[in-house]
């Protein structure tokens, strides 16, 4: 990657010259380990707030980091593609190890995310039974992941974007598989939890961000997979989410959808928030295609029990331009849009 670096004279000079003073290369090694506010990076560097945030704006300028807005906070992160990028890493590899100052940022940086983890457990604890509630009434999480290794393959792709993120687990999951992943979520509770399970996975290749997934704030064309898990329900227009995903998807890429089958369990409307009773085949099938997407399999994986509150999950795995071709349901294999 490094060898393939390009710049003319006037670029590269400035952008030594936005990397070269020693604060700003502070903020490149802190932001090069996950995604961090101007206050954090306050409390960490123990500078005042106009001070960071004029050498955060000289590094934005300069293609060196990335900037995007969640409400009334600003987040940043090292940029993760193009030459600038790669030049920023490998002044990153020069720094020596042992540095005190690095070193002190780097202990600081470790206590900013173990405070951001304590405020996320404490929300997931808050709300860890009604989602123990909901796992119990369908197929075990193990056996939808397994499945949704199995249809996405062993291959690495360049872009992977996670609508509906949640807890950030699917960007765990897959984070063998692919180079640079997104993952969307409209919960700022929610995408905290996220950030704390990535920085204790140490993926630093995936990013969170609040939207809405009806509206994303990302620009389309730029993802090979898109994945939307267990989000669908929950919309009064579930369609319009489709139409995103399509937008977001480069020409020939998938997008996998992981919801309920039709079921007919009245009370997690009330209880839990859901619009839509599942989703059969026909009808999901019958959307993909209004927007230019054709189903290439389809997975039904009944609960793990039989009992009669059991819910079924469903997984669609469509292409962008594609032609339809087989639905496996409960181990068999029939034509798409056949039920």
């Amino acid at each position: 990657m490094t060898a393939n670096m390009k710049f003319g004279v006037d670029a590269l000079v400035e952008l030594l010259k936005a990397a070269g003073e020693p604060t700003r290369l502070r903020l490149l090694a802190l932001l090069s380990a996950g995604d961090l506010t101007v206050t954090d990076l306050t409390d960490i560097l123990g500078q005042s707030q106009p001070r960071i945030s004029r050498h955060l704006k000289l590094l934005t300028e300069a293609g060196l980091i990335d900037r995007y807005q969640e409400g009334a906070w600003a987040y940043f992160r090292l940029k993760q593609d193009g030459d600038a990028a790669a030049l920023a890493n490998v002044l990153l590899a020069a720094t020596c190890e042992n540095d005190a100052v690095l070193l002190r940022d780097s202990e600081r940086l470790a206590a900013v995310k173990r405070a951001r983890a304590e405020r996320a457990q404490e929300y997931f604890k808050r709300n860890a039974s009604e989602w123990d509630e909901l796992r119990r009434l369908h197929v075990d999480d193990a056996a939808v992941e397994a499945k949704l290794l199995e249809l996405i393959g062993t291959e690495t792709v360049d872009a992977l974007l996670d609508l509906g993120t949640g807890t950030g687990r699917i960007l765990q999951l897959l984070q063998d598989g692919y180079r640079r992943a997104t993952g969307i979520d409209a919960s700022r509770d929610m995408l905290a939890v996220a950030r704390a399970n990535l920085d204790k996975a140490g993926v630093l290749k995936a990013s969170v961000r609040h939207g809405d997934i009806l509206n994303l704030p990302l620009d389309g064309n730029e993802y090979d997979i898109v994945i939307i898990h267990q989000v669908l329900h929950f919309l009064v227009q579930p369609e319009l989410a489709l139409a995103e995903a399509s937008r977001m998807l480069k020409a020939g890429g998938r997008l996998i959808i992981i919801d309920l089958a039709p079921h007919t369990l009245e009370y997690l409307r009330d209880e839990h928030a859901h619009v839509r009773l599942g989703f059969s085949h026909q009808t999901m099938a019958e959307w993909l295609a209004k927007y230019g997407m054709a189903v290439e399999r389809t997975v039904d994986l009944p609960p793990g029990s039989t009992a009669s509150r059991g819910l079924t999950v469903t997984i669609w795995l469509a292409r962008k331009g594609g032609e339809a071709l087989e639905v496996q349901i409960s181990g068999t294999t029939a034509q798409a849009g056949s039920r």
